[in-house]
């Protein structure tokens, strides 16, 4: 009853940067990348690690389960696992709204301390579509990769074609890490700069 008393309403915002010291904690080297559009949706945090990009959707307390079922098809389109953090409030039956591959980990505020708790592990998502995957990419990202791997530049072609020939020419476990790779490097501050270089060229 006394845990009951000490339990609070927790909002988006409260729980991100505790979740980002809990996944570095968890998971060791890792890059966070949040607020990131994919399809119809927008993932509140992208999870990267050397080998596999993680979806991590929050539902805290004061969140309903009105957009999840579109939420869940966008992001087994581009990841390769996912989790949803839940608030106390939606614990219990947040596993009735996602599919049985997701993880769950649950967060509440106790004593004071925000605590996050996996009740369910990740599995590999069956869903993921390689040509969404890459897509995450920038065009520069898309040409580094391109180089290391020997292949042509296709300047003169569109993204998606280069996408298509990546995929195309490079080992699915090479190209896995080299995505990974690409992201953890990524400079948001830098953008602008790299995307008029690459046009330069």
């Amino acid at each position: 009853m006394e845990r009951e008393k000490r339990k609070a309403v927790l909002y988006d915002k409260d729980i991100r940067d505790p979740l980002f010291d809990f996944l570095e904690e968890r998971c060791g080297k890792i890059r966070i990348i949040e607020e990131k559009t994919m399809g119809r949706s927008r993932a509140d945090v992208l999870m990267v690690t050397p080998e596999l990009i993680v979806g991590i959707e929050i539902k805290s307390d004061a969140d309903t389960y009105a957009r999840l079922g579109r939420q869940v098809k966008d992001y087994d389109l581009y990841f390769d696992c996912n989790y949803v953090v839940a608030g106390s409030t939606h614990a219990a039956h947040v596993h009735e709204h996602v599919p049985p591959w997701w993880g769950i980990i649950s967060v509440e505020l106790w004593e004071d301390k925000i605590d996050f708790y996996v009740l369910r592990e990740a599995k590999k998502n069956p869903k993921v579509v390689p040509e969404k995957k890459i897509s995450i990419l920038w065009r520069p990202e898309l040409s580094h990769i391109q180089q290391i791997n020997g292949m042509a530049k296709y300047r003169d072609k569109s993204k998606k074609f280069v996408q298509q020939k990546i995929l195309e020419k490079v080992p699915e476990e090479i190209l896995q890490r080299q995505i990974c790779q690409e992201l953890f490097e990524r400079d948001y501050t830098l953008i602008e700069d790299t995307i008029r270089q690459y046009r330069k060229k």
